[in-house]
């Protein structure tokens, strides 16, 4: 397949985190443009974040490097050396192993909207979440307090 419908691509909007965790993510908005393409390698997806949301709860990946592209608005990229605004046209990636927790945060009036690409790892990635009680162990388990107990 070389061209794509984005509205009949698959989606995943909101998300899975456990309550409390989930609240600043439940109204983003992810059209899954790389499993409509049949794609296998890397993933793409089509971030919409209204204004007040979050891409995700902070985290960093252990196997899985991540890059996105602002195509429209304004956000927040938080990781550990701070905050940096990035506007259309920036762009920033995060290398798979690198402890650097990173997210995206609406903070103004208008939708943004962001370009999402990563690795595909078929044997499992693990995700850490350093600011909140919350891992996601390698395997497809399912999300984790820090101690292991399940949610």
């Amino acid at each position: 397949m070389s061209t794509i419908d984005i509205e009949h691509a698959p989606t995943r909007f909101g998300t899975g985190y456990p309550a409390p965790y989930d609240q600043p993510c439940r109204a983003r908005r992810r059209w899954q443009l790389g499993d409509a393409a049949g794609l296998t390698q890397f993933g793409v997806n089509l971030l919409r974040l209204p204004a007040g949301s979050w891409s995700s709860q902070r985290h960093w990946h252990e196997t899985e490097d991540e890059f996105i592209y602002v195509l429209q608005g304004e956000v927040v990229l938080v990781t550990d050396a701070g905050e940096e605004v990035l506007r259309a046209g920036d762009c920033a990636g995060f290398a798979a192993g690198v402890a650097d927790a990173h997210h995206l945060q609406n903070r103004g009036p208008q939708e943004a909207v962001i370009l999402e690409v990563g690795t595909r790892n078929p044997a499992g990635d693990a995700a850490h979440y350093p600011d909140i009680d919350l891992d996601l162990p390698g395997g497809g388990g399912g999300y984790t307090h820090r101690d292991g107990r399940t949610y």
